[in-house]
């Protein structure tokens, strides 16, 4: 007997979409990608979009996370203000549309430094009611803008966000390093030296113009400089923690650049645990329990 989708899960990122048609006991029957993130989208094809994804995944309910709550996206969903649980999060839903709720991001408002997001939080509590990762942890989810995130008794309490793959999209493409980021990215001595030095680094701006600097001089391959500034810019990046010796970090996400954080936290001292694939819809599907 065919079994019937209680909800659908919607990841919706800036660029991309995730959508799952979930049952009432957390098993995906049926999952889709595509590139209508938000940047695609005017707010008035909202409606239709989610039309139609009921239409292929076959349930009326609707829970979206990520940039769909967002100023860019469908209706803005306030942030929840941390810590923040997921009691927090459920209880604070947006309903955009009958049956369609969308979950708030996170905030940092007091002290000296704010900061948000929006997604990772979910998957963050999600690897944690699901027994992936434990409810005091720290977490690293690497992307265009990399998130160090804490935990504490399975509340989220303190985060950064670091803008490191963003600089190096930037560095390929504008400004004096452009035209010599063009070579392969991957783990190797190009890139361990380059993490090394980002590392020690004090002054970022400084260590980047080095890259051009080697290049003129000889002391830097064409062919290595990509890896390179990529190890600077992530060596720089985990530089920032100064407790990676005392407790592993969780690796939220996989392929390539996950793999280099995982080299960098290592070549900084640390331990990583990679948390498995389905903490989004883990996270999504102990909102809805709470909601059922």
């Amino acid at each position: 007997m065919a079994r019937h989708a209680a909800y659908i899960a919607v990841d919706w990122g800036t660029t991309n979409r995730r959508a799952y048609a979930v049952a009432p006991d957390g098993t995906v029957l049926h999952s889709l990608r595509d590139d209508r993130g938000v940047l695609s989208l005017a707010r008035d094809a909202y409606p239709a979009e989610i039309a139609a994804l009921r239409a292929r995944l076959g349930a009326e309910s609707v829970i979206a996370v990520g940039m769909v709550g967002s100023s860019r996206g469908w209706c803005e969903a306030p942030y929840v203000d941390a810590p923040a649980t997921l009691d927090r999060l459920a209880e604070s839903c947006r309903e955009a549309a009958p049956g369609v709720r969308i979950v708030p991001g996170v905030a940092l408002r007091d002290g000296r430094r704010p900061d948000v997001m929006r997604g990772e939080e979910i998957q963050v509590l999600g690897a944690i009611h699901a027994g992936a990762a434990p409810a005091t942890a720290l977490f690293c989810q690497p992307g265009t803008h990399n998130k160090w995130i804490e935990t504490i008794d399975g509340a989220i309490t303190n985060f950064t966000t670091v803008m490191t793959g963003e600089l190096f999209a930037l560095l390929r493409t504008h400004g004096i390093l452009a035209g010599m980021l063009d070579g392969v990215v991957s783990d190797g001595a190009p890139f361990r030296r380059g993490l090394r030095r980002g590392i020690a680094s004090g002054n970022l701006a400084a260590t980047l113009f080095e890259v051009r600097a080697g290049l003129l001089l000889d002391r830097l391959e064409p062919s290595e400089a990509a890896a390179y500034a990529s190890g600077v810019l992530i060596g720089a990046d985990v530089a920032i923690r100064d407790d990676l010796s005392r407790r592993p970090v969780h690796l939220l996400g996989g392929g390539a650049l996950t793999e280099l954080y995982r080299v960098a936290i290592a070549e900084f001292g640390g331990t990583s645990v990679t948390v498995p694939d389905g903490s989004t819809t883990a996270g999504i599907h102990a909102l809805w329990s709470l909601n059922a």
